[in-house]
């Protein structure tokens, strides 16, 4: 019997997946000087603190928008000028959103959102496109981001997915190992 993933588990993964990523995002830029995180560096938000503030607010615009509410933003302007702030409130957006989709129904995942757009025009997308289109936005700027800390010197961190579900796939291993030594059942509802 092969496993399929609903909409539901696979937008959950990928949202875990972020964070994951962001996480080594963060640590590579932790040996970045703090000055050029905020000089120009030529990328489409110009530094690298607008890059990931921008990350962060189009996360949560769209979460907004997914959940019927309506946000300002401008993404001209820094929502957090500080960089550790800017970092926690990035992981935040993540996480919430994760929790979020946990309490999704599954059909949920299957409806269109209607929104109205930054431009104030009325749109209409699938729930999946929406997600996909949100993932895809951070993974693209996270690119951006780590071209632009091995031009400063600094070593690109190993976001693919594939090491992702490594990780994940070694630390499930143990859990198994784990269990089967303490003679725990290993059905997939008791590794929750």
């Amino acid at each position: 019997m092969q496993n399929r993933y609903s909409w539901k588990s696979y937008f959950g993964v990928l949202s875990d997946y972020q964070q994951w990523a962001n996480d080594r995002l963060f640590a590579a830029l932790g040996g970045i000087d703090r000055a050029l995180l905020r000089s120009p560096q030529g990328l489409f938000f110009g530094t690298i603190h607008h890059t990931v503030d921008h990350i962060m607010l189009v996360n949560r615009l769209w979460l907004a928008r997914l959940r019927g509410e309506v946000v300002a933003v401008d993404f001209r302007q820094l929502t957090y000028p500080d960089w550790d702030q800017l970092i926690e409130a990035t992981q935040r957006q993540a996480e919430e959103l994760t929790l979020w989709l946990e309490g999704c129904p599954e059909d949920w995942f299957d409806g269109q959102l209607d929104y109205v757009s930054s431009e104030g025009e009325a749109r209409s997308m699938w729930m999946r496109d929406v997600l996909t289109h949100m993932m895809n936005h951070q993974t693209h700027h996270r690119g951006q981001i780590s071209a632009v800390i091995t031009r400063l010197g600094g070593a690109a961190p190993e976001m693919d997915y594939v090491y992702y579900k490594r990780e994940m796939e070694g630390y499930m291993e143990i859990i198994r190992d784990d269990q089967s030594l303490n003679g725990s059942a290993t059905s997939p509802s008791s590794l929750e």
